[in-house]
C-alpha cells in the first residue's frame, strides 16, 4: 500500500485502472491505494519508481524493455529512469572496503578520492591509484544494499504470483518469470566477483573485434563487495558535440556499435545487456570501451542461429521463413497457421524495410508486434528480455549518433556472413564431421564399460545348474489364503459334526 501511494502521487494507477486487460482485482486495489491522493494529469512512472528506492529503480528497467507488459507510453516513459542516488558519505564505503579484504585501505590503494564519479542505486564508483601506481576505478557496493534488495524482491515475487494465478492476459505475459529473471540478475549485480568475470568474459570472446574494448580487471584487489577496474579516459558517448569536437566519425561510431552488439550476441552468445548512454566511451584513437558488466546476457546456439535467420529474414522480407522459425522455436503454439502468421509479419516489418531510424514510427510498430503475439497466443519469451532491452539502447545511441543509420542495412550483411559460415553446407559438413569423429572416439570407453559390467567369462570350470527350493521363511512371506483355510474349517467341523450326529464317533 505504501508503494501504491507513491505510484498515485505520480499518477501512475490512473493508466492501470483504465487499461482493459487488468485483472479486476488489481484495478480494485488500484482505487484503494490512489483513494484520496492527487493525480497528476501525465503519468511519470520513473520518478515514482525512483522515490520507491533502489529495488524499484531496477524493476523499473527491466519493465522499461517490456511494453506489452506495461504499455507502450509506460515504458517509453521508464527508459528515462534515472539510475543514481545520493552518495554514501565517504567514511562508511572506506568501512566496507577495510571490512571486505580485512586489512587497511593504505595497503590498497596509495590514494582514493572521496568524491564518487557515479552514485547508483546498487553501488558507487570512486577513481583511485593503485600502490604500484596505476590510475582504477573502484565500485562498492552501497551498505546493507543486499538485504534491502532481499526483502523487496521476495514482495515483488508475491505480488506477482497473485496476478498471474488470475488467469487471462495476465497469465500469457508471466510476470512471475519476469520477476524470477530480475531476480537473477539483480544477484548478479549484488556480487561485484561475478560482474568482474564477466567483464573478463567478454574481453576475451571480443579479443578480435576492432575497435570495442573492455578494461582489465585488477583481481588482486576485487571481492564480493568490492571492484577494482583500470580506469578508462574517454568521451561519454552521449556526448556527440565533444565526439565532433575531437574530430571523431560519428556515422562509423554508430555502425561500429551496432556491429559489436551483434557480434557479441550472435557470434559470441553472450552480450553487454546495459549498453546505456552512460556505460559507453570514446577514447581518442576512437575506441568504444563498455564499462559496468553487472547485467550480462546469453543465448545458447540454437536461440542464436534463430535470432540470426528472424533478423536476416525481416531484412530480405522473408517472412515466410521468420513465421516457420517461430513455429520451429515453438514461440508460437501449433495450432496457429504458419502463413497466417507470416502475412501478419509482412504487415509489421513491410512498412520498416528501407527506411532510416528517423522516419520509423516505433510506437506503431511496438503496437503491430504485440497484437501479434496476443492474435497467436505467443508467451513471453525470458532469455530474449535482455536482448530486446539491448536491441532497444544500441538503436537509441545508434540513432543519437548518426540520425540517418538504417538499422537493417548495418546488419543484413553481418547476419548475412555468419549464416553462410555457421548454418550452410560447409558448416553442417563440419558439425556432422565433428559429431561423427567424437562418436567415433567415445567407442573404445564404451566397450570398456561393457566389459566391467560383463566380465568375460574364463578360469575355473562353470558349475553345475542347482535346483531351486523354496525356503521356509519365502513362504511365509507369501500372501495367506485366509479365504481357503476358513472354508477347509468349515468343512472339517461340517464332517465332525455329521460323524457324531451317526454315532461315528465315541
Amino acid at each position: 500500500m505504501k508503494w501504491g501511494r507513491t505510484l498515485a502521487r505520480h499518477g501512475a494507477l490512473r493508466p492501470i485502472e483504465q487499461a482493459p486487460q487488468t485483472p479486476m482485482p488489481v484495478k480494485r486495489v488500484a482505487r484503494l491505494a490512489r483513494f484520496g491522493a492527487i493525480q497528476p494529469s501525465e503519468p511519470n512512472y520513473a520518478r515514482a519508481f525512483e522515490d520507491i528506492g533502489p529495488a524499484a529503480i531496477k524493476l523499473g528497467q527491466s519493465l522499461a524493455t517490456r511494453p506489452d507488459l506495461v504499455g507502450e507510453a509506460a515504458a517509453r516513459n521508464l527508459l528515462s529512469l534515472q539510475d543514481s542516488l545520493p552518495p554514501v558519505p565517504f567514511a562508511a564505503i572506506r568501512r566496507e572496503i577495510e571490512a571486505s579484504f580485512g586489512q587497511p585501505i593504505d595497503t590498497l590503494y596509495a590514494h582514493i578520492d572521496p568524491e564518487p564519479v557515479g552514485s547508483a542505486s546498487i553501488a558507487q564508483v570512486h577513481r583511485a591509484t593503485t600502490i604500484e601506481g596505476r590510475d582504477v576505478a573502484v565500485k562498492v557496493l552501497r551498505p546493507g544494499i543486499r538485504d534491502r534488495f532481499a526483502k523487496d524482491i521476495e514482495t515483488y515475487e508475491w505480488a506477482a504470483a497473485h496476478v498471474e494465478a488470475l488467469g487471462g492476459e495476465a497469465a500469457r505475459l508471466r510476470p512471475a518469470l519476469t520477476i524470477a529473471n530480475f531476480k537473477r540478475w539483480t544477484l548478479r549485480e549484488l556480487d561485484l566477483r561475478r560482474e568482474a568475470a564477466s567483464a573478463s568474459e567478454l574481453a576475451e570472446s571480443m579479443k578480435g573485434y576492432e575497435g570495442y574494448c573492455v578494461p582489465g580487471i585488477d583481481w588482486d584487489r576485487t571481492n564480493g563487495r568490492v571492484m577494482t577496474i583500470e580506469w578508462i579516459d574517454g568521451i561519454k558517448i552521449s556526448d556527440t558535440e565533444a565526439l565532433k569536437a575531437a574530430g571523431h566519425d560519428l556515422p562509423e561510431l554508430a555502425r561500429r556499435l551496432v556491429l559489436a552488439f551483434l557480434t557479441q550476441a550472435i557470434a559470441a552468445g553472450y552480450f553487454h545487456a546495459d549498453m546505456h548512454q552512460g556505460n559507453l566511451f570514446v577514447q581518442a584513437d576512437g575506441t568504444i570501451v563498455a564499462i559496468d558488466f553487472g547485467i550480462m546476457g546469453r543465448i545458447d546456439r540454437r536461440a542464436r542461429a534463430w535470432l540470426a535467420e528472424i533478423l536476416y529474414g525481416l531484412t530480405t522480407g522473408n517472412y515466410r521463413r521468420v513465421a516457420e522459425i517461430h513455429f520451429e522455436a515453438q514461440y508460437v503454439p501449433s495450432h496457429h497457421s504458419v502463413e497466417e502468421f507470416a502475412t501478419a509479419l509482412r504487415a509489421v516489418g513491410e512498412p520498416m524495410r528501407g527506411k532510416p531510424v528517423s522516419e520509423l514510427s516505433v510506437g506503431q510498430m511496438l503496437d503491430g508486434l504485440f497484437a501479434i503475439t496476443r492474435d497467436f497466443d505467443m508467451q513471453t519469451q525470458p532469455h530474449l528480455l535482455l536482448l530486446q532491452k539491448t536491441m532497444v539502447m544500441v538503436e537509441g545511441i545508434a540513432t543519437q549518433l548518426d540520425p540517418e543509420i538504417n538499422m537493417w542495412d548495418v546488419s543484413a550483411p553481418y547476419v548475412r556472413g555468419w549464416i553462410r559460415d555457421e548454418l550452410g553446407p560447409e558448416a553442417a559438413l563440419a558439425d556432422r564431421l565433428r559429431e561423427d569423429t567424437e562418436t567415433l572416439l567415445r567407442i573404445p570407453a564404451l566397450i570398456r564399460r561393457l566389459e566391467e559390467q560383463y566380465p568375460p567369462k574364463g578360469g575355473a570350470p562353470e558349475p553345475p545348474p542347482l535346483p531351486e527350493v523354496e525356503l521356509v521363511w519365502e513362504r511365509s512371506r507369501e500372501p495367506r489364503r485366509w479365504p481357503g483355510y476358513l472354508l477347509a474349517g468349515a468343512a472339517g467341523i461340517a464332517v465332525a459334526w455329521l460323524a457324531a450326529a451317526q454315532g461315528w464317533i465315541g
